[in-house]
């Protein structure tokens, strides 16, 4: 900021980075990366819609953003259920108005070999897709027309550094997170023209709930081996690059793959 005068300045840019009055959906919203988002967009002065499959978590977040002055609403959906997702997204926009901002969080990870017990591979197969790549799509329908209503729409999809390389045992959560990246590309050029920009994050080694069992001793020396900065990331550290592609400001920012993994990926092994 430049001096104006003694106690006041002058902005010098023109694009806003605020998000105040926006209305925002998170999926995933009750733990790890998605709550800190979640968190994040309430002191920014946005209003949350909180999905997650789970009551309790939302319920518990929506009660402390209430505590703290900030608008949201706890939604429990199954995201890779259609008619669930539509109902949750109308129940958003009665409360707080059309969706200005869409974050698909929600993921989850079952490990299995390819040579598993075949119907326990089909399943987690089945499930990861559903949950980690359908249900992206299932939520930017619902919401597109409010989206690409004044032409400042914007969606973060959340994929995974397994979506630029692989690690063994886990193939159906690699493939479809490979897939969040081929759907923020394709869909970042089919809506572009209509003022929704679609983005996603890469988040490396971070301590949430699909990190949680794994022994401190184990993340440690990962760590120390593969990551330069030496630790896992924290959810929030994600969060901030989340909200980034949210702002008004960021409308050139589109079909970007923000990876933060605190320069994993960037290491040669």
């Amino acid at each position: 900021m430049a001096q104006d005068a003694p106690g006041t300045t002058r902005k010098l840019g023109s694009l806003s980075r605020s998000i105040a009055g926006k209305t925002a959906i998170v999926t995933g919203a009750s733990s790890g990366m998605g709550l800190a988002l979640s968190r994040l967009l309430i002191d920014e002065g946005a209003r949350v819609g909180l999905l997650d499959l789970t009551p309790d978590g939302i319920n518990e977040l929506a009660a402390e953003i209430a505590d703290a002055g900030g608008e949201a609403i706890a939604v429990p959906t199954d995201v890779s259920n259609q008619g669930a997702v539509e109902a949750a997204v109308a129940q958003v926009r009665e409360a707080f108005g059309p969706i200005d901002l869409l974050v698909n969080n929600a993921g989850v990870s079952m490990p299995g070999p390819i040579d598993s017990n075949d119907d326990d591979y089909q399943s987690a197969w089945a499930r990861t897709f559903d949950v980690n790549l359908t249900a992206h799509t299932l939520t930017i329908r619902a919401c597109l027309e409010d989206l690409a209503r004044d032409g400042e729409g914007r969606i973060v999809n959340v994929a995974s550094t397994e979506g630029l390389g692989a690690t063994p045992g886990i193939s159906a959560y690699t493939a479809s997170k490979h897939g969040v990246i081929g759907l923020t590309k394709s869909l970042a050029v089919e809506l572009g023209r209509r003022g929704v920009t679609v983005n996603a994050v890469c988040p490396g080694p971070i301590r949430t709930g699909m990190t949680a069992e794994i022994p401190d001793e184990h993340k440690d020396k990962f760590a120390r081996r593969r990551v330069p900065i030496g630790r896992y990331g924290a959810p929030e550290e994600v969060a901030h690059g989340m909200l980034n592609f949210l702002l008004p400001a960021s409308s050139y920012m589109n079909g970007a793959v923000l990876v933060v993994d605190g320069g994993m990926m960037a290491q040669n092994v």
